[in-house]
């Protein structure tokens, strides 16, 4: 992984891929590079490690030119960051940019080295060029020889491929990792994710696991792995490019945190029937005898969804009065659990292509289980494979960390969790009313916390140069205490942990002392007292208490060491309502100490290999 980008046309080659990596460097990398097919020359190929501003002085050092070419940004899976890993992989005649992870290149590595072939990276990836090469050796055609190669392979990929024999054609496969064809007058493109198309088309074609598409200038021809024709219809991208833009922040991520008051209303905006108390999820409406049936749910993500995912439980059994599970989605598929069709399977991923949630969700429909995901990005992987589909309307998220992705999955949640409950006649129409009404007022709130942002940033410098910190929650704000710990440590690099407040005593008290910063979410609920208790367990020991809460008091002011206040609203929407101070700390911690916020080292925006 992470980004792909090819094209085949009449301009050169190398600016319109050099600028479609950088579209696609919100995924996160740690090299990239590019290879154009040129006039007389063969394919030359420009690669470095590090930033695409490396890539860039290497083409302004050595200009290529050509009007077909691929270009790649990698995360690493198989070797270190460097040159010689950096994608595209040459072998004879044949390049290659791959995404995912072959299982078996090592067996394939031994017996391609046995027919004497050399071997330059530490990569999975040159595998599948060379064994691409090797059939050409052997008398096959370009695609003939991708396709035997293609039938070799193991695990889950993405492959676009050059050979300086066909230097008109790129063909692109596609396994378990995303592929979209971008459609065009006289030029065709190819990418791993939409934003790096839309500045040149809005009609664009997925790739189902198992296709392999040829596109030349004249066309796209559509076939699986086997070579018989199939038909991938183009479908219109409505997103405006703009979108992808900072509008004047400093960062993405900053950008995204100030666009979620808006993304809760696109999120909801017409799906609240506000007089009848009710949800309109026209997705799941040809469905309704089956989720009448359903008498428990499994919930099944990762990072950050996970964590939406735990809040989905409460709002589940709360308001629907479904039993509910939660587990990781790579736990989950290794896993035998009972699944029947009174199950529901509900994942959760923004980008639709997380590999662990894939198989997960594929695991559950095998075992009969009715499948249902809450999903940001329209056609993705997991979306077309699931029963049932309910978006998220958050815009595309750029920065690496999740923040107003997470924000809108838990909104959608709490929107089926009602959904549910008035379906299942276990909430009445007035109470459906004051929790809608309460939805309703939440971007509100969020805003209003935006607006406190300065206050964020002065607590931020005053404890940014902590090594740990400790976030503590009960109930249904444990999961925040998880998120907010799991966003200091994505963006600032700092160690952080999450915990339930009443368990702190069981172990992680012995932690604490004069350095140690502790985040406190102290909501007025229903275990506010206890929460206040465990609070004066960390003062008595020292602890650096930075308190969250809507129910300031000089009983706390004592305590807490800073104190955080947030707006009222029902218990179960105070987590959006605190994450969005403890995204704004994790951001201005990060700013403080010098990290990269948008990109923060060895992450990836989809995590498309296991």
């Amino acid at each position: 992984m992470c980004g792909i980008i090819g094209y085949v046309g009449q301009r050169q080659a190398a600016p319109l891929l050099y600028q479609g990596l950088q579209r696609l460097a919100y995924r996160g990398y740690d090299s990239a590079g590019l290879a154009v097919a040129g006039t007389g020359n063969g394919i030359v190929l420009r690669r470095s490690a590090g930033k695409l501003e490396n890539l860039d002085h290497a083409l302004r050092a050595e200009p290529v030119q050509g009007t077909v070419g691929v270009g790649h940004t990698r995360w690493a899976t198989h070797g270190r960051p460097s040159e010689e890993n950096a994608h595209p992989h040459r072998a004879g005649q044949v390049v290659v940019i791959h995404n995912g992870i072959i299982e078996n290149y090592l067996e394939l590595r031994h017996e391609l080295r046995a027919r004497g072939r050399r071997f330059s990276s530490e990569t999975d990836t040159e595998v599948i060029s060379h064994l691409i090469d090797q059939h050409i050796q052997d008398g096959l055609t370009f695609v003939e020889a991708t396709r035997a190669a293609l039938k070799r392979l193991a695990g889950s990929f993405a492959i676009v491929a050059l050979c300086e024999s066909q230097p008109d054609t790129i063909v692109a496969a596609k396994n378990a990792t995303p592929i979209v064809v971008g459609l065009g007058e006289g030029e065709n493109f190819i990418a791993s994710d939409i934003p790096a198309l839309l500045d040149y088309t809005r009609q664009v074609a997925f790739l189902d696991d198992g296709d392999l598409a040829e596109v030349s200038r004249g066309g796209v021809r559509f076939s699986n792995f086997d070579g018989q024709p199939v038909e991938r219809a183009p479908r219109h991208v409505s997103w405006d490019a703009l979108t992808a833009q900072k509008e004047g922040y400093k960062h993405f991520l900053l950008k995204e945190i100030h666009e979620q008051p808006q993304a809760i209303i696109d999120t909801m905006r017409s799906r609240i029937r506000a007089e009848e108390g009710h949800v309109w999820l026209g997705e799941l409406e040809a469905h309704g005898r089956v989720l009448d049936s359903i008498k428990r749910v499994a919930l099944l993500a990762c990072g950050t969804a996970w964590h939406a995912c735990l809040l989905g439980k409460f709002f589940l059994e709360e308001l629907a009065r479904i039993p509910a599970e939660v587990d990781y989605g790579s736990e989950f598929r290794y896993r035998n659990p009972p699944l029947d069709a009174d199950t529901l399977v509900l994942t959760v991923s923004q980008s639709g292509e997380t590999a662990d949630t894939l198989a997960a969700l594929e695991g559950g429909r095998a075992a009969g289980a009715t499948t249902l995901t809450v999903c940001n990005v329209v056609d993705a992987s997991i979306p077309r494979k699931a029963d049932m589909v309910v978006y998220t309307h958050a815009g595309p998220e750029i920065s690496v960390a999740s923040t107003k992705a997470f924000t809108t999955q838990v909104t959608a949640l709490y929107l089926l969790a009602v959904y549910l409950g008035r379906r299942r006649g276990v909430l009445d129409q007035a109470t459906g009313q004051r929790l809608l009404e309460d939805l309703v007022n939440l971007p509100a709130l969020v805003q209003q916390l935006l607006n406190k942002e300065r206050s964020v940033e002065k607590i931020a410098k005053k404890y940014g140069h902590a090594d740990d910190f400790l976030y503590l929650g009960r109930g249904v704000n444990y999961p925040i205490a998880l998120e907010g710990a799991l966003k200091l440590k994505e963006l600032s690099y700092i160690h952080a942990e999450g915990y339930p407040a009443g368990e702190m005593k069981h172990g992680p008290i012995a932690l604490i002392d004069d350095q140690l910063p502790v985040v406190v979410l102290l909501p007025k609920d229903a275990v506010y007292a206890k929460t206040l208790s465990n609070m004066k367990e960390v003062e008595a020991r020292g602890g650096r208490i930075i308190a969250l809460t809507d129910a300031p008091s000089p009983e706390l002011e004592d305590i807490a060491w800073e104190v955080v206040q947030v707006p009222r609203t029902h218990h179960l929407l105070m987590p959006i309502v605190l994450t969005v101070p403890l995204q704004l700390l994790a951001y201005h911690i990060a700013l403080y100490r010098g990290t990269d916020v948008d990109q923060p080292r060895n992450l990836a925006k989809s995590v498309t290999v296991e």
